[in-house]
């Protein structure tokens, strides 16, 4: 079902304790010279979209908030951010506009890397408002890291993660939207020398060591990754397997129980 097209009426006639809302998030920015600034906003959406039409009834598929947390990518131009601190706070209003309609079981689907650390936040924030009173099950989920290995260098990809503007993000627009790709424009981008802790480069595993820095100090054109790899063959098989993954997902999480205060058991 899209929240989109329902009226209230219709919404208050859903089993609102037991269906599950989704609602994507997205980001506008700079993905190097050769992808649309709406690329996670498109991917994310048609994520969520390929979700609902296998769920329908049991899934309530809120419009994709197409902006995102993207302030290093600034520089570069073409980018529409919203800062960390504020971006949490829009979460968390919005998840709060659908706890005081009566919803419970909550999924935020995330397409940008910016957007993981002030969601987790506003998972926090939620929690400490509402756990004692509606206890309800909200969780944040990262589609491609939902689908584990097929983003994580199974075949046919032939690069270990995905990264920005990669083969990976190159790939599924050339599938579900090939008009936001500039194939003449692919070029692979200048990434700084190793210094064997922070991952520059895609094949770098991570350490546990993290450095934050504005994108032109990591990339020479705003991509990283391998684009010219890139393909919609490619595409169409990570896609498949981002909304497998999801649907697996979703019917778990809606029988998911609401967990129970052990402090008040004991």
């Amino acid at each position: 079902m899209l929240l989109s097209e329902l009226s209230i009426a219709a919404l208050n006639r859903t089993d609102k304790e037991n269906i599950v809302v989704l609602l994507p998030v997205g980001a506008i920015e700079q993905h190097g010279p050769h992808l649309a600034v709406s690329c996670d906003t498109t991917l994310v959406s048609h994520v969520s979209a390929g979700a609902e039409q296998q769920l329908q009834d049991q899934l309530l598929l809120c419009p994709t908030l197409p902006y995102g947390s993207s302030h290093h990518h600034i520089p570069f131009g073409g980018t529409v951010s919203i800062s960390a601190a504020v971006y949490t706070q829009v979460l968390v209003e919005m998840t709060e506009s659908l706890l005081h309609s009566g919803f419970r079981r909550i999924v935020i689907l995330n397409g940008h890397g910016g957007n993981i650390t002030p969601g987790k936040q506003a998972l926090s924030i939620l929690s400490a408002k509402y756990d004692l009173t509606l206890n309800p099950n909200i969780v944040f989920a990262t589609y491609w890291e939902l689908a584990g290995a097929w983003f994580a260098g199974n075949p046919p990809m032939e690069t270990p993660a995905l990264s920005h503007a990669c083969e990976y993000e190159t790939s599924l627009l050339l599938h579900l939207s090939p008009g936001k790709v500039y194939p003449q424009e692919i070029q692979r981008a200048k990434r700084p020398v190793s210094n064997g802790f922070i991952p520059f480069e895609d094949d770098e595993p991570y350490k546990g060591v993290t450095m934050v820095k504005q994108t032109p100090f990591i990339s020479s054109n705003g991509s990283s990754g391998e684009p010219q790899l890139g393909t919609a063959a490619k595409g169409e098989h990570l896609f498949n397997h981002a909304v497998s993954a999801l649907v697996n997902f979703i019917q778990s999480f809606k029988e998911w129980p609401f967990l129970e205060n052990l402090q008040q058991k004991s």
